[in-house]
């Protein structure tokens, strides 16, 4: 145990301990002071990593029934949910990517159709970066592209040199990393707290309207989009402007693709399999475009509403159990794969909807809500000081953790200033994705800086702008197309 996480453990417990014992947030309902003390000291220990995230997001199994504010049996529903099946059959289709090696043909693909220049390369990178974190996990999308990054640099640095190649390699990295954050948040299942907001939300707002995939893409894209082209401007032509004599021959990276072979049975299933996924996931549900409202195929189903995007999502994944692979004899995905799937993210998952329960039912919610009802500050205001503290917050802090503490204050915030709550939601959940400073901040970005190719000052001089940038941009955005796809302009009935 580091000394930051001691600290982290000893601090956490002396808070919960002074609130349960010296404070009385509501002397009618004990509820709201025990669950305030149990939100304190998983905030605290999340942040400070005093024991592993999983570990700490098994407390309110242990805490709230004793404490009598849930009972276990309505804890342990929180663990498991169709937002957890959700996650579970696209990371089962992620894996089976990564099995039959679609996911590095997708990415060679993308990257041979940019030509050579150092520019293009750049940018060849991030869209085939940022596709591949839309659908498997950031973590991995990194891993497979990091090799590809650093044979494309030491060919450079080979014919042209270390000194002369050094801010196309910092560029390349740092443009890895960045795409893996930005292409995850374009889709439900690209990031760990796009599902976490979709579960609290309905979790504080039972009768709202479902979030569908589709819609969630019209919101998410064009940020993503704009994203990616601000950072890759700034990376190669303010920061890190390098020779415009560099070029790499394209023969190069077709060679590299044309080492995978043609395409195999297993690659050509696979990918059949996730296209149709991902087709059923985006027309689930009815698609509002503003102009035109495309019908979902759900409603031919003689139960429409019984379908959600996890059963999508278990229902064609659980297809790769039973085509045959024409390589080996087995499966495409066979019992070896339920060992690679991360359960400890799935315990932070029911960790953060337990806490989301108890903060609804305990009446810690309507405490908080009622706490800030005087507040008089403008909706763009409150939503652009979320996005900025949300952003900067999470460069310390897991970005699933950090997005699970807030939203259910965003949503409490939202009731008591009439504020819709989707705007705070949305852009909170966005925000916590847009860590691009420190190393630390997520998963890419260790991964990136430990390729020894750049400094930490070479990512907080860049990330410091991106993360600007992703505040002005998350706000902007998220209050004028998401109040055409969800009409902000009004405060819902489901929400008083």
């Amino acid at each position: 145990m580091t000394l930051s996480s001691k600290i982290g453990f000893i601090s956490g417990l002396l808070v919960f301990l002074f609130i349960i014992l010296f404070t009385n947030l509501e002397p009618s309902n004990p509820k709201v002071t025990y669950t305030a003390a149990s939100a304190v000291l998983m905030a605290i220990w999340w942040m400070t990593e005093a024991i592993p995230l999983a570990a700490t997001s098994l407390l309110p199994f242990i805490l709230f029934p004793l404490m009598g504010v849930l009972k276990g049996e309505e804890i342990a529903s929180s663990y498991f949910n169709s937002v957890i099946f959700l996650f579970l059959g696209g990371f089962l289709l992620a894996l089976a990517m990564e099995e039959w090696g679609l996911h590095k043909r997708i990415a060679l693909k993308i990257i041979n159709q940019f030509g050579g220049s150092p520019s293009s390369i750049v940018i060849g990178f991030m869209i085939a970066t940022a596709f591949l974190s839309m659908w498997i996990s950031n973590t991995a999308a990194a891993l497979m592209m990091l090799p590809i990054g650093l044979a494309i640099i030491h060919k450079m640095e080979k014919e042209f040199g270390e000194e002369t190649t050094k801010n196309f390699s910092i560029t390349l990295m740092l443009s890895l990393a960045y795409a893996c954050s930005l292409g995850g948040i374009a889709t439900l299942i690209g990031t760990p707290p796009n599902l976490a907001f979709i579960r609290i939300y309905k979790i504080i707002f039972p009768e709202a309207p479902a979030i569908s995939f589709g819609s969630w893409m019209l919101l998410a894209i064009p940020i993503s989009i704009l994203m990616l082209i601000f950072t890759s401007f700034l990376l190669s032509k303010v920061f890190y402007k390098f020779d415009k004599n560099l070029r790499i021959d394209p023969a190069f990276i077709k060679e590299e693709y044309l080492k995978l072979g043609k395409a195999t049975f297993e690659e050509k299933t696979v990918a059949v399999v996730f296209g149709i996924t991902a087709l059923l996931w985006i027309f689930r549900a009815d698609l509002n475009l503003g102009f035109i409202q495309i019908p979902g195929w759900q409603k031919v189903l003689p139960f429409p509403d019984y379908i959600d995007d996890g059963t999508v999502a278990i229902g064609m994944s659980f297809l790769l159990f039973f085509i045959p692979s024409k390589k080996e004899k087995r499966t495409l995905l066979d019992v070896k794969v339920f060992s690679k799937i991360p359960w400890g993210i799935i315990l932070l998952f029911g960790g953060g909807f337990a806490l989301a329960e108890a903060f609804t039912k305990g009446g810690l919610s309507e405490f908080i809500g009622k706490s800030f009802y005087n507040l008089n500050f403008s909706p763009l205001l409150i939503a652009f000081s979320i996005a900025f503290v949300i952003n900067f917050l999470t460069e310390l802090t897991s970005n699933t953790a950090t997005a699970q503490m807030i939203l259910p204050i965003a949503a409490s915030l939202s009731v008591a200033l009439g504020i819709h709550p989707l705007l705070l939601m949305i852009i909170a959940t966005i925000s916590s994705s847009m860590a691009f400073m420190l190393p630390v901040a997520t998963p890419p970005n260790t991964i990136v800086f430990a390729s020894e190719r750049l400094k930490i000052a070479n990512m907080v001089k860049a990330g410091f702008a991106v993360n600007i940038m992703g505040v002005i941009l998350v706000t902007i955005i998220v209050w004028f197309l998401g109040n055409i796809l969800f009409d902000f302009s009004s405060f819902p009935d489901w929400a008083k």
